[in-house]
């Protein structure tokens, strides 16, 4: 635990670095975590993976079945983190939504795909995190 929450690396030359992109990334989705369950989102399953894909985080919020993807930025030189989701990204969210839905017992009456934006500042806290409900279309 302590791993993951230190945001920051120490070198003997530079003092104080950034976290690695797999850093940066898993620590925005613990934090994407604690953002929904304050929201109501009941977390059922994190880093779902499938011949077809991955999913960041599956939950249930009221009576719906929600897969989200989770986006972290340590800065924007390279755009927003909603700007990184690419179509190609959009259609292995959709596939691999599909495929786990196909694994369950019963069909839920409604699901959607979420996205989660996270803006991370030097000091390793959220600056911004957002959710984009049914952010990925039916295709």
């Amino acid at each position: 635990m302590a791993g993951r929450r230190r945001t920051l690396q120490r070198t003997k030359e530079k003092g104080l670095t950034e976290l690695k992109r797999g850093e940066t990334g898993a620590l925005g989705e613990k934090l994407a975590q604690d953002f929904l369950k304050k929201r109501g989102y009941r977390i059922v399953e994190t880093n779902y993976r499938c011949r077809r894909g991955e999913i960041d985080i599956i939950a249930r919020h009221k009576d719906c079945l929600v897969f989200i993807e989770v986006r972290t930025k340590s800065n924007l030189n390279f755009g927003t983190p909603e700007e990184s989701i690419s179509s190609t990204k959009k259609a292995r969210m959709r596939t691999s939504a599909a495929f786990y839905l196909q694994t369950l017992p019963k069909f839920p009456e409604s699901w959607r795909i979420d996205f989660v934006a996270v803006e991370m500042g030097v000091n390793g806290k959220a600056r911004r995190i957002e959710i984009f409900e049914s952010a990925v279309g039916e295709g």
